[in-house]
């Protein structure tokens, strides 16, 4: 590792201050010293002219958990300047595990449907040698090297699991089991654990609650004592407000259970932002205005992109999260064969045609084909750019058998691209101006055949500051630095000033575009082969340092791997506490 001296660049601290004209000199993994005209010391010197120099930006709700494993190098998140990822989102974690096989297997089972990640990389590249979260983590310390840092939540639903085996998904837990639960929380606390993930929203694809929604109040209230003890601890929930919409009652439940705590609470979907969510909008903002007049420290999480998809039948959940159970039979038909002959069966047709009129969400894509566009061919067959709806019409078919039709002449590897959900703006941009808010969610190292989140933080900087002007440059640079350390309690970084981690990014606005999604073929599928995922192009920055170490530089990755296994600050004190106790 080289000592750095970064001269003649913008400074954009992280804070939401002015930018200044600075240098900023580096000694191993820390700033030592901002400030102008600085001489060099024998250092490596970066000339910054004509770029902002700024905090490594935070993917603020990742799903690498896995992925980190067969995809160290985190393409494309190095060319986006990013220089930490959050995990252990949702409720989703690997750790901790129940001791028999079946358990086990069902958290690769969960990662591999809610996240659409293949499950024969899970048995392949982890070597699965832990039960505690905090074995786990002393695992990926040892087995995995990434150019990003990392922090982790541990999951409500891995939590469960591990306690109760596959009753987690049946019934209430007993006190034993509760008792199991918080040791195995604290343990993974003590251990550096964020906090608590949980999920109040998802059903699987045989259209079962989660594990985390048959958590009764004692349940919740005796992890929250666990938390309680931890004076850095987060508790991150997504809630309902896309399919069931039980999110003011979600909130509500919340409240009571949260109020007089000293826990820091994200809720993703708490200030819901797409048009088909207005009616909910108003008791959302009650909720959240009320658990905050309640004194809880509710951070809303939210995301700047709208939500747009890729329907594959080769792995999406799409169908599912949309009601529609009789399309997913075709996703997870063993093999396109298989896929090919129910696409074409007429008694699956019929049922299909009555899935999407009667059971699929009125605002899901499949109630709604002028959104959805046959764009990408296995075999160029086409028609190509035409949506479902014209196609249909032109051949005077529903659309149900129209996309069947049209898949089976393209190839079942063929995809269906979705137009983004019309979103409220004012709204998004109110909630990136709240001091206490969660932005930057890209669900980055999930769904990689659907979309490709990362690489979407640089439309804070390209489409929202420099295009079309919504913000300040310190304003977007703020959202992904300062206030998401701020939230994690990640103390020693997120910002420009000494003393603090060499996390850095430098840009020049000029040259930068969030890039087109196109395919790499580099994702084992557990077979012996490879399937594909979305990437990107680099951004490019022209420098982003992990630690004061290079990861992208000159238009590419460096190949350097410094990330580490961050933890809350304000814990360490705290675990060793409780040790003591």
């Amino acid at each position: 590792m080289a000592d750095i001296l970064i001269r003649n660049g913008t400074v954009v601290d992280g804070t939401g201050a002015p930018a200044f004209a600075a240098d900023v000199r580096i000694a191993g993994d820390t700033i030592v010293e901002v400030g102008s005209n600085l001489e060099a010391r024998g250092e490596r010197v970066v000339d910054a002219a004509g770029c902002h120099v700024a905090p490594g930006f935070i993917e603020s709700h990742t799903h690498y958990d896995g992925t980190m494993w067969w995809q160290p190098d985190l393409d494309p998140l190095p060319a986006y300047g990013a220089t930490t990822m959050i995990l252990g989102n949702c409720g989703f974690s690997p750790a901790p595990l129940h001791e028999t096989k079946e358990a086990q297997a069902e958290m690769i089972g969960i990662f591999s449907f809610f996240e659409d990640i293949p499950a024969g990389p899970f048995h392949e590249n982890l070597p699965w040698d832990w039960l505690k979260w905090s074995e786990y983590k002393a695992s990926v310390e040892r087995n995995v090297k990434v150019p990003l840092n990392y922090a982790a939540y541990v999951g409500h639903i891995a939590i469960r699991l591990a306690a109760m085996g596959m009753a987690a998904w049946e019934r209430a837990a007993t006190p034993e089991e509760i008792a199991k639960m918080a040791a195995l929380l604290d343990d993974a606390l003590a251990a550096g654990a964020l906090g608590l993930s949980d999920n109040l929203h998802d059903h699987d694809g045989d259209n079962r609650p989660v594990p985390s929604m048959l958590a009764t109040d004692e349940e919740f209230l005796a992890l929250f004592d666990v938390m309680d003890r931890y004076p850095a601890t987060c508790y991150q929930v997504i809630v309902d407000t896309f399919m069931r919409m039980t999110g003011p009652a979600n909130l509500e439940r919340l409240e009571k259970l949260l109020k007089g705590r000293k826990i820091r609470v994200q809720i993703a979907g708490a200030i819901p932002t797409l048009e088909f969510q207005k009616p909910i909008l108003p008791a959302m903002q009650a909720s959240v205005q009320s658990m905050r007049d309640a004194g809880v420290d509710v951070w809303p999480g939210f995301a700047h992109v709208s939500p747009t998809n890729v329907l594959s039948i080769v792995k999406s959940l799409i169908f599912a999260q949309s009601n529609d159970y009789v399309w997913h039979e075709v996703v997870t038909a063993d093999d396109h064969a298989e896929k090919a002959r129910l696409l074409a069966d007429p008694d699956w047709r019929a049922r299909a045609r009555e899935s999407w009129d009667t059971q699929a969400w009125e605002h899901s894509p499949l109630r709604n084909p002028q959104e959805l566009l046959l764009l990408d061919s296995e075999n160029g067959t086409g028609p190509l750019n035409l949506t479902l709806k014209d196609y249909a019409e032109s051949r005077g078919l529903h659309r149900s058998d129209a996309m069947a039709d049209w898949i089976l002449a393209n190839g079942t590897r063929s995809t269906v691209h979705m137009a983004p959900f019309p979103k409220d703006e004012g709204l998004t941009m109110d909630l990136m101006l709240d001091p206490k808010s969660v932005g930057n969610i890209s669900d980055a190292g999930a769904h990689l055949q659907m979309l490709c989140g990362s690489g979407e933080n640089a439309l804070l900087l390209t489409q929202y500051v420099r295009d079309e002007k919504k913000m300040t440059l310190e304003q977007a640079v703020h959202v992904m630095t300062g206030k998401l350390a701020e939230h994690f309690f990640l103390n020693d970084r997120g910002v420009i000033a000494v003393g603090k981690r060499a996390d850095i990014v430098v840009f020049n606005m000029a040259e930068i575009e969030r890039r087109a999604m196109e395919k790499a073929h580099d994702v084992p599928d557990g077979k012996g082969g490879n399937t594909w995922r979305f990437t990107r192009q680099p951004m490019p920055p022209r420098l982003t340092l992990v630690n004061g170490e290079p990861t992208f530089e000159n238009g590419e990755f460096t190949g350097n791997r410094p990330g580490l296994f961050l933890a809350p600050a304000a814990n360490d004190d705290a675990a060793a506490s409780v040790a003591a106790e």
